[in-house]
């Protein structure tokens, strides 16, 4: 059992337990995430420590949030949404001032705890900030021409005029990956706040400030510390070096943040997850491997958390179906991304406010269904 969440109704543990109950045969739950919500519980229940603390959540109030931590390697699993998502905001979208902070301080306490790897997991991010609170967080001063430190939020960044790194924590030692499956650049038509900006509320004039904001932190990050970030022509700044790298603009440009200051690597998110996870060993020798999510549509081919279980599921030589809250992709579809079949809570109940809300028995009676298909018996 190695599937997704099924947002809004069931945690990737929820739904690898129903599955289980329903299927009536031994199984392996191995509940899995793609770096968005819900990475932190996938780690948790896969056998990492939980670890809780108070940091500063998008708009600049305390929140609680945890990562995952695994005393044995000293890996630490961070996932952005705990503390800088979305469902994090109190009272609705602040495109414009939403911070990353709080992810910095996550990471912080990680390496402060002895963390020799960090895994940081994007997905879901109420900010467009470029990343600057996170890298507040760890040290970093952005100050304006005045030499004051700059409010939060990806609007002031217009007004940054230096970086200073003299007091930024010490990560020497320590290896970050970034696991996220977005591959947008930080800026332009295809860049953070073009694409991702108007899914946080960002109105288009609110587009157009956060983009300054975030050229305004690639050409500085460029030219006052060696950060590698953009590179100015005759006043354009040009989407070049680390700003124009696959995943700089990932949770509106976190991932630029992590790879100019914490120098990460970006992964694609579940094929790391899976193996930190330890997915391969637990399929090994296996009958059949369940995945699924709550919408198994076009979203879920752009390598979300199904179909990397299912590739991987195919290099250890064992066959996929999933289960699924709804189902929008065709049998051929399915096939091409190594989906033998797939079951839909739809499938049972019609109205999708009763399979939201009755998504654990249609689980457990859909998975019945699927061990009579498949011919399992314990």
């Amino acid at each position: 059992m190695a599937p997704d969440k099924f947002k809004g109704s069931l945690t990737a543990a929820e739904v690898a337990a129903r599955v289980t109950a329903g299927l009536g045969v031994p199984t392996v739950e191995l509940p899995v995430a793609d770096g968005g919500d819900g990475t932190v519980d996938a780690a948790v229940a896969c056998g990492f420590e939980r670890v809780t603390t108070e940091v500063t959540g998008p708009t600049g109030e305390p929140v609680t949030a945890s990562y995952a931590w695994h005393p044995e390697d000293a890996t630490a699993v961070v996932e952005l949404a705990e503390a800088s998502g979305l469902r994090r905001l109190p009272a609705g979208p602040e495109p414009l001032t939403a911070t990353s902070r709080g992810t910095g301080e996550l990471i912080a306490h990680a390496v402060r705890r002895g963390a020799r790897r960090v895994v940081l997991g994007l997905g879901g991010s109420a900010c467009t900030d470029g990343g600057a609170g996170m890298a507040q967080a760890l040290g970093a001063r952005l100050l304006d021409a005045d030499g004051a430190e700059l409010p939060p939020g990806g609007a002031a960044l217009r007004q940054l005029d230096r970086i200073d790194v003299t007091g930024f924590l010490d990560v020497a030692g320590v290896a970050f990956v970034v696991a996220s499956d977005v591959d947008n650049p930080l800026l332009g038509p295809h860049g953070a706040a073009a694409v991702y900006g108007p899914q946080k509320g960002a109105t288009p004039e609110d587009v157009k400030i956060l983009e300054a904001g975030l050229t305004r932190l690639a050409a500085v990050a460029t030219r006052t510390h060696g950060l590698m970030g953009a590179v100015e022509h005759d006043d354009i700044v040009r989407a070049m070096g680390v700003a124009g790298a696959p995943g700089a603009g990932a949770a509106g440009g976190v991932g630029f943040a992590a790879l100019a200051f914490l120098h990460a690597e970006i992964r694609p998110g579940i094929d790391h997850l899976l193996g930190l996870l330890g997915f391969g060993a637990a399929a090994a020798g296996a009958r059949l491997v369940i995945t699924g999510e709550g919408s198994l549509d076009e979203q879920s081919l752009r390598g979300k958390a199904p179909v990397g279980v299912a590739q991987a599921a195919a290099r250890a030589g064992v066959p996929v179906v999933a289960v699924c809250g709804r189902r929008a992709l065709s049998d051929a579809e399915l096939k091409a991304a190594g989906i033998e079949a797939a079951y839909a809570l739809t499938d049972l109940e019609p109205d999708p406010a009763r399979c939201m809300a009755e998504a654990g028995p249609l689980l457990e009676r859909l998975a019945a269904r699927v061990a009579a298909d498949r011919h399992l018996t314990a």
